[in-house]
């Protein structure tokens, strides 16, 4: 099978977001042969360059998002009224869509309106070479603005003024870029079995076209809903600009889970997030990302329910006795593992540490992980400040240096060279977000047979289920009293992290997620008629060409050229030109 791999920001570029998951799927299909079409978010990441590619991929096709040359392309009179029309159907589709935030789902005539006017400025795209120029002329600003103003509209879109409608277009001729890209012809994305999109958003319009233009099924994958992201995002903006931007993320996210063949969430809070924006509930099918359980079965092994026995009869091994001297020598140390950002909570969990020391005197908090942006650098002063505040630097006598309780470390420095490692030297380990999506680093955690105390945000539960303590976020004492009670109990410690151990290696293996988008391409491919027909010689398709078992390996794949009797071959009549 062919797939088209469709990615925004990640793979195959080295650290893209969603990059990790989308190489161990394609490492682990190798029976599989993938065509990578990615977009790129910014200059460093281009030059970062890309991972290390398995035989499989067969092509890799990249285009930015972050910028867009001139194409040189020059609309004539009847292009430039195509493109009036279908501009201007789209803006009346996000104009007359209803408000975001209400429980009013897009109405089926606007939505059509919206699919209409998308695939009319594909085709006019392809037709002419683009539309980089149109989009970003005066002609899209006038388009958009007669929408707002004519009746019928929305009261926020008609209180839109120049400053929003330039807002908008700008966003909308970066939303719409993918439209001009050659990758749609017979040797592109036609040329593929499936499309399968690493998330929505924009990264799923080359799979809307492919199904357009060439009847390519598409499977499209979230593990966060990307209408939620946009739904939180310029919060500075004007009403109006709100109010437009979210009309055009609601309406192609309509547009793209209508088109898909399955849909599949990372998880119960997308799945939940994905029903409320319209999805089929029959098309949902939740896949866990799979994660590599390699580099944490060392620490995961080290805790084994026979070592525990072993120390119980006296029978100690060297792995019991060297668990139980720790125990008794070293303090208790709670680890906090991710991106540094004001998301993650991090003033909470040091309100939350103070009273833990004060319950268990010694214990020590380390935090790792690097900032995520300016955002995240002045979010890591603060809390630096803060720790100091808190907990004064401590020494053992009148002639030792001073240490704070409470250490800020990034992943490399010494003494956290890996994520094992850090979760090795942990006694438990502790999420204190507001906001979370898919808690990755919970899922390390548990392989390595860590007990864990969380905040009951994202799909947290549904990843912990009942191997962890779960606390209201934004609640110290009670994120407090959740680390003393572990601290205080090492056998339930034990029980609990041999527990999320047994839960992560069942649910969130990279296996099981490999063989579950396996079987869930072969469903997608099994249900999609054939949309490349076979021709013989003459270019004339041949009807039964490709049969149900053309999907399965071996030699039957091929077409066999069948025998045409002679009086079904049309012979052409020789043309005879008359000279005069």
């Amino acid at each position: 099978m062919r797939i088209g791999l469709l990615t925004e920001g990640g793979y195959p570029y080295v650290g893209g977001e969603g990059g990790v998951w989308c190489d161990r799927l394609v490492r682990g299909l190798d029976r599989h042969e993938f065509d990578v079409y990615a977009f790129s978010t910014g200059q460093a990441q281009e030059d970062a360059g890309w991972v290390e590619l398995p035989p499989q991929v067969q092509r890799v096709r990249t285009a930015p998002l972050w910028t867009a040359e001139e194409d040189g392309v020059v609309h004539g009179r009847r292009a430039r009224r195509r493109f009036t029309e279908h501009y201007g159907e789209l803006a009346a589709a996000l104009c007359a869509a209803p408000e975001p935030g209400t429980a009013e789902k897009p109405l089926t005539a606007e939505a059509d309106r919206f699919a209409n006017a998308l695939h009319g400025l594909a085709e006019l795209a392809r037709d002419e070479g683009g539309l980089v120029a149109a989009l970003r002329s005066e002609q899209a600003v006038r388009a958009l603005e007669s929408a707002c103003r004519a009746p019928g509209a929305r009261r926020t879109a008609h209180e839109a003024r120049v400053p929003d409608l330039l807002a908008v277009a700008d966003h909308l001729e970066r939303a719409l870029r993918p439209l001009s890209l050659d990758w749609y012809e017979q040797d592109g994305l036609g040329a593929v079995d499936l499309c399968h999109a690493a998330s929505g958003g924009v990264a799923a319009i080359p799979g809307l076209l492919a199904r357009h233009f060439f009847g390519v099924p598409l499977l499209v994958t979230e593990y966060g809903v990307r209408l939620r992201t946009h739904y939180l995002t310029r919060p500075d903006a004007s009403p109006a600009v709100r109010s437009l931007l979210a009309a055009f993320h609601g309406l192609l996210t309509a547009e793209t889970y209508r088109a898909a063949s399955y849909l599949v969430p990372g998880n119960a809070h997308a799945r939940r997030w994905q029903e409320r924006c319209g999805a089929d509930r029959a098309k949902l099918r939740t896949i866990y990302p799979g994660l590599d359980a390699t580099p944490f079965t060392h620490v995961g092994e080290e805790d084994r329910p026979e070592d525990r026995k072993a120390r119980e009869k006296g029978e100690k091994g060297e792995k019991g006795e060297r668990r139980e001297k720790r125990e008794h020598t070293e303090p208790h140390t709670l680890v906090w593992l991710g991106r540094v950002e004001p998301a993650k909570d991090l003033v909470s969990l040091l309100h939350a540490f103070a009273e833990v020391r004060a319950a268990e005197p010694g214990t020590r908090l380390r935090i790792v992980g690097r900032p995520s942006g300016p955002e995240g650098e002045a979010y890591l002063g603060h809390c630096r400040a803060l720790a100091a505040q808190l907990f004064p630097d401590e020494a053992d006598g009148p002639h030792a240096v001073g240490q704070n309780p409470v250490s800020f470390e990034e992943l490399g420095g010494p003494g956290a060279e890996t994520t094992a490692d850090v979760h090795a030297g942990g006694t438990v380990t502790v999420l204190s977000s507001v906001v979370e999506g898919f808690p990755v680093g919970l899922i390390e955690a548990m392989f390595c047979g860590r007990a864990t105390v969380s905040t009951d945000v994202g799909a947290v539960v549904e990843v912990i289920g009942g191997t962890g303590l779960v606390v209201p976020p934004r609640n110290p004492r009670a994120l407090a009293e959740a680390c003393v009670s572990l601290l205080r109990d090492p056998d339930r410690r034990a029980r609990l992290g041999e527990a999320a151990r047994a839960r992560a290696l069942e649910l969130f293996s990279v296996e099981q997620s490999v063989a579950a988008f396996h079987g869930l391409y072969l469903e997608t491919v099994a249900r999609t008629p054939v949309h490349r027909p076979v021709l013989d010689a003459a270019g004339d398709p041949l009807p039964f060409a490709a049969p149900a078992e053309a999907h399965v390996t071996g030699h039957w794949t091929e077409p066999t050229p069948r025998a045409v009797p002679t009086w079904a071959v049309e012979t052409p009549e020789p043309v005879t030109e008359t000279v005069r």
